[in-house]
């Protein structure tokens, strides 16, 4: 979750760089949030009485509001990790490609760091400025 705050915090943030486990947490945290959403949104519109038409305008409007609050974030680590690799923020049109641009997108996310410091800033796995210090803990050392 404290990486989810994290990408919240730099939500305008389109420079510097974000490692792969900041913009995956982000993804699965968006991802349960959007499914919570849906799917208590529905239950209470259900228990309320609502169903049909208006029930779908209803759970695309609370998806469009939840869409629309955290799409700059979401572009934010996106361009952060794309520069993570030595790429610029524009490749993410790449993905406007039909197939092959998404599956190149796709690739240059799961990509590792580029090591050591590129024209976007140090590399994220070894400097450390921003992020707490419990993010930083290696669970398998304390044990």
């Amino acid at each position: 979750m404290n990486w989810y705050l994290k990408c919240l915090r730099q939500y305008v943030d389109f420079s510097g760089r974000a490692r792969r486990k900041e913009y995956w947490m982000f993804t699965l945290f968006n991802l349960i949030i959007a499914f919570l959403i849906g799917f208590v949104g529905g239950i209470i519109l259900l228990a309320v009485g609502v169903d049909g038409p208006e029930y779908d305008s209803a759970i695309n409007g609370i998806g469009a509001i939840y869409n629309l609050a955290i799409l700059l974030p979401a572009l934010g680590v996106l361009v952060r990790r794309l520069h993570d690799i030595g790429k610029s923020g524009w490749w993410i049109f790449i993905a406007l490609i039909p197939l092959i641009g998404a599956i190149i997108l796709l690739l240059f996310l799961i990509r590792d760091s580029e090591p050591g410091s590129n024209q976007y800033g140090p590399n994220p796995k070894t400097h450390y400025p921003d992020v707490p210090k419990e993010m930083l803990q290696d669970p398998a050392a304390a044990n």
